[in-house]
């Protein structure tokens, strides 16, 4: 049987998107240029960029070729195609930015807070520096992707309350407080689960697409990697270890967030590690030190042996303020090696990496929304 052919509107669309992926990669193109990156004929070229000029997507900037033969006009994207809001949701404060679909900084807010500054200091921060963005920018924006030092709810976006949270801003509500300034979907999740995707994309396991991802700094987390996508679970709430029971500094169980309570490696009146402390602790060089060292490897290696049994992965990714300490890592793979399944070890190796991942992200996605744009009724 013959397949049908494709509809002159679909391969209209295939043509535009390919016009308007290559913009996205430039600053400028002719369309002699465009031509030839994409492989397509120049004059399907020059009816494309006709048609995405009558669309608003794509300008003639004004600038023209010089040197022999026809003289040819420059193309770029429409800067009023829009932004995407890029946010940042930490202990230290919120950090905010609108970028382009090249991937281009338009703007930064940067907003102090501390730990325990609740719910509505940070949704203030939160809209405060969206607005601003919005008002800067050239164009709308368009979406936002917004990573979170909380656990967030899978359907909602709204962050989520567990016991002993450190760093608890209550049930912040990124898409409510994102709806006035921003005109299309707000994606919101933990920070440690786009960190894993910045060292899937950009960092230490490319091309690795079973792995698992623990977090350890003034909070602890883990997100988990299967075939390449981060699992959420039902509610979102996938690598949330702080409550797995492990070894204690004395061989009892405990959970994972109270060892550190027992090894006196917590901020005064808090449930957050103490780094500072912590990182003298695994600088020293004397005998307390290496106990402190042990217990830590092995309550680690407990948390990574349940990984290890239900995710399956094919290596381990210790990433945060400590976690990548050349000493910690040594033990835990001394400790590891003793039980009965053992993996590689590697230390993250971006620096922010959860606003790598959340920029990454909301440039993907504000390219499919302008492409969606120049055919919005076209079944993809």
């Amino acid at each position: 049987m013959t397949a049908p052919k494709p509809s002159l509107e679909l391969l209209r669309a295939l043509t535009d998107e390919n016009v308007l992926r290559v913009l996205m990669a430039h600053d400028r193109l002719t369309r002699a240029e465009i031509a030839t990156r994409t492989g397509i004929s120049k004059p399907t070229i020059s009816e494309s960029v006709q048609r995405l000029e009558q669309a608003r997507l794509v300008v003639d900037t004004g600038e023209r070729t010089t040197g022999r033969g026809r003289v040819g006009s420059y193309y770029a994207l429409a800067p009023h195609a829009g932004t995407a809001l890029v946010a940042s949701i930490t202990p230290h404060g919120v950090v905010a930015e609108a970028v382009d679909a090249r991937g281009r900084t338009h703007g930064q807010v940067r907003t102090a807070l501390h730990a325990d500054a609740g719910q509505e200091a940070a949704a203030e921060a939160l809209g405060a520096a969206a607005a601003r963005l919005d008002g800067e920018s050239a164009g709308p924006l368009r979406l936002a992707v917004v990573s979170a030092a909380d656990p967030v709810d899978r359907a909602s976006g709204r962050l989520v309350h567990l016991p002993d949270a450190p760093f608890l801003v209550g049930a912040l509500d990124p898409p409510a407080v994102l709806a006035d300034t921003v005109t299309g979907p707000v994606l919101v999740d933990n920070d440690v689960n786009w960190a894993a995707r910045a060292e899937y994309e950009h960092g230490c396991v490319q091309g690795v697409d079973d792995f698992v991802y623990l977090h350890l700094g003034e909070g602890l987390g883990c997100s988990v990697v299967g075939d390449g996508v981060v699992r959420r679970g039902h509610g979102g709430l996938v690598g949330e270890v702080a409550h797995l029971y492990t070894a204690g500094p004395d061989g009892q169980a405990m959970a994972f967030t109270e060892v550190f309570a027992a090894l006196g490696l917590r901020r005064n009146s808090s449930t957050a590690v103490d780094v500072p402390k912590l990182l003298g602790v695994l600088d020293a060089s004397d005998a307390r030190a290496e106990r402190v060292r042990l217990a830590l490897a092995h309550a680690i290696g407990g948390v990574l042996s349940a990984a290890l049994a239900f995710a399956d992965p094919r290596t381990v990714v210790l990433g945060g303020p400590w976690g990548s300490h050349p000493r910690l890592i040594a033990a835990i793979r001394e400790h590891l090696a003793r039980s009965p399944r053992s993996v590689p070890l590697s230390a993250a190796s971006l620096p922010l990496p959860e606003l790598t991942g959340a920029r990454a992200r909301a440039v993907e996605e504000l390219g499919s929304l302008i492409v969606r744009d120049a055919h919005p009724t076209t079944q993809w």
